[in-house]
This record gives structure tokens, sequence and C-alpha cells, in this order.
């Protein structure tokens, strides 16, 4: 199994698999619109812009689940990200990332990459993921970690 077995949201509600994105390197975040991370979203705009010639990018998924820090609609999101950090990176409809009601492809996620300890669940906004060209989890990376200091295994992936 790897990510290209599921299909997520668009921002717009219609359904979009994830196997458009083969062969690409991926950094999936949950994010956060007022979250004391969200200026992640200039780092992570950049990286997008400096790696998506060479097959990298970005897939931004909104949640809610941390003290209501994204409780936007799909369309107030996308407008705060677009407006405030630029962000032209593929953002998804907002999702549940812990729980049982979280989205197939967290549950996915959590599974294949657990946080320290082997602790599963989202610990935060900002988590990320990185993907490699197959579809598979090659790294979790804590909310605090910047986008910036993922630089060398993302290039190390595409290389």
């Amino acid at each position: 199994m790897s990510i290209y077995d599921f299909e997520v949201k668009t921002m717009d509600g219609e359904l979009r698999s994830l196997s458009d994105y083969k062969g690409k390197v991926l950094l999936i975040v949950n994010t956060a619109s007022k979250c004391g991370f969200t200026p992640q979203f200039k780092e992570l705009q950049e990286l997008y812009q400096a790696y998506k010639e060479k097959g990298f990018s970005v897939l931004g998924f909104p949640s809610n689940q941390f003290m209501n820090q994204d409780p936007g609609t799909n369309e107030e999101i996308k407008t705060f990200c677009e407006i405030n950090f630029g962000v032209t990176f593929p953002m998804f409809a907002k999702v549940d990332v812990n729980g049982k009601e979280a989205d197939p492809l967290y549950q996915f996620l959590t599974k294949e990459a657990p946080g320290a300890l082997g602790v599963k669940a989202i610990k935060w906004n900002f988590t990320k993921f990185l993907i490699d060209q197959n579809g598979k989890v090659h790294e979790r990376y804590a909310p605090s970690t910047k986008p910036s200091e993922i630089i060398k295994d993302i290039e190390k992936l595409l290389n």
C-alpha cells in the first residue's frame, strides 16, 4: 500500500486521487491558519517554488483539531493562505488527522511513520510527512521542524 491508494477532497469538494502525484516527492502537512506555526506557510511555499520543476510538491491539509486553530471554511482557508502567504501549492479540504474520524490518508501516514516513542497520533499543526517517488513514507517531522530544515532530505530523494 502507498499514498497512491487514497483519494482526498479538494478545497472545492471534488475527489482527487493521490496517484496523480506518482513519481513526485511530496511533503504532506496538516496546516492551520491561527497557529504559532502558521508562518511556516511562507517556507512551505518557498520549498514548493524552488523544487516543483524538479518533481516536488507540498500538499496542505487544514485541520481544526488543535485548539480550533483553523475554524474557517475551506474557501476562507484557501483565501487566507493565498493572500497572506502567496500559497500556490495544492491545498485540500479540511480533515481530521486524529481519532475515529481521521481521514484515511492520515490513518495510513501515522501507521507508517509513528512519531516519537512510537506514538501514532499527530501532536500538533504542521506535522510533516516526506513521501518518496513510490508513494512511501520516507520521514515524519515534528511541527517545530522548519520546512527549510528538510531541504537536504528533499534533495536526496530528488537525486
